[in-house]
């Protein structure tokens, strides 16, 4: 996600200068034909074009608006796991202690099973934010305008296995059955309701308490099941495809229907309708490509949804709860882009 307080025009022509290159040369052709060798034919009426232009419009503000939809809903889910993280970490605190228990249990004992749960937890968040950077066909990081936008910075997913990063939070036995499974987050949480269910037979927890815990839990079944729907469901391929060949047909259309309105303001004048098309292409172009930026929030782009950096605050929150004194920094920003 950007933070910064603009984008800047820099950053904003090394993402569009291929197309920059590609509208001179739309408009430059038709003109250029049009002044040197007086063809009178390529010149077409600007009622079509201004019609042709509206709908272009108007779809483009469809599409923008939709995907729109989809980033704040991924914003919103995300908030509301960092709510739950933070509700899980002070009930397992409050909810598992002598004052509950049916039998009484030394500090260090419940040390360990409330970093148990704990720790647990953020292996869930680290499998869940692995399991969202995986790359999908439809999205479009890898095109070359967004791979040059965020050259800069490293998706930390794709720098360290799952194997890898779930280590300090997994016991061996639990780490080697979660990374047999598919959806390895979903079966963290599998692990801790079966914990829990441990806890409350051998009356470590009431079950009042005990339900309390599991509910919290089927939020995080939730939470992870709607990050799923945005991840696996591409924003619709006809509206995505047809818009992008619309705009294009507008953009090559757009010089023929431009040259008749400059030549009435005299006859070298017609030669404005290079500049003035590169303009207006640009800003169709552009609105187009904001919305095709927008519609995967969990691809690792510049515009996505920061979960690796929501996921390192839920870790600091959790770690804190547990009073422990290695605590990681959070995640800073790399050429106001954060992660």
């Amino acid at each position: 996600m950007h933070i910064g307080k603009n984008l800047g025009l820099k950053k904003v022509l090394i993402w569009s200068k291929r197309d920059i290159v590609i509208f001179i040369i739309i408009a430059t052709i038709p003109t250029a034909t049009y002044e040197i060798f007086h063809f009178p034919w390529l010149a077409l009426p600007w009622l079509p074009m201004a019609l042709i232009g509206t709908a272009v419009a108007i779809i483009i503000g469809f599409q923008d608006n939709a995907t729109y939809d989809r980033f704040w809903e991924a914003r919103k889910i995300y908030g509301s796991i960092v709510n739950s993280s933070r509700i899980w970490g002070m009930l397992v605190k409050t909810y598992i202690s002598n004052s509950q228990t049916q039998q009484s249990l030394s500090n260090s004992e419940l040390d360990v099973i409330h970093r148990r749960l704990i720790y647990r937890h953020i292996a869930w968040l680290t499998a869940l934010r692995h399991q969202l950077r995986q790359p999908r066909e439809w999205e479009t990081k890898n095109k070359k305008y967004n791979i040059e936008n965020v050259e800069h910075f490293i998706v930390p997913e794709h720098q360290i296995s799952l194997a890898e990063d779930i280590t300090p939070y997994l016991s061996a036995d639990d780490k080697e059955y979660i990374l047999r499974k598919k959806n390895r987050a979903a079966h963290i949480i599998n692990v801790q309701s079966e914990d829990l269910k441990n806890l409350l037979n051998k009356g470590l927890i009431e079950n009042f308490r005990y339900i309390e815990l599991q509910r919290i839990l089927s939020d995080f079944y939730e939470h992870q099941g709607k990050c799923e729907r945005i991840k696996n469901f591409p924003y619709p391929r006809q509206f995505a495809t047809l818009n992008l060949y619309f705009v294009w047909i507008f953009i090559i259309l757009l010089p023929f229907g431009m040259l008749p309105e400059f030549e009435k303001l005299g006859h070298h004048i017609t030669w404005f309708t290079i500049p003035f098309c590169v303009i207006v292409s640009w800003i169709f172009r552009t609105m187009d490509k904001i919305g095709e930026s927008t519609e995967n929030p969990f691809q690792a782009g510049s515009n996505d949804i920061p979960i690796t950096s929501l996921s390192r605050t839920i870790e600091i929150d959790l770690l804190e709860v547990l009073n422990e004194t290695d605590i990681p920094k959070p995640i800073e920003a790399a050429n106001d882009i954060l992660m």
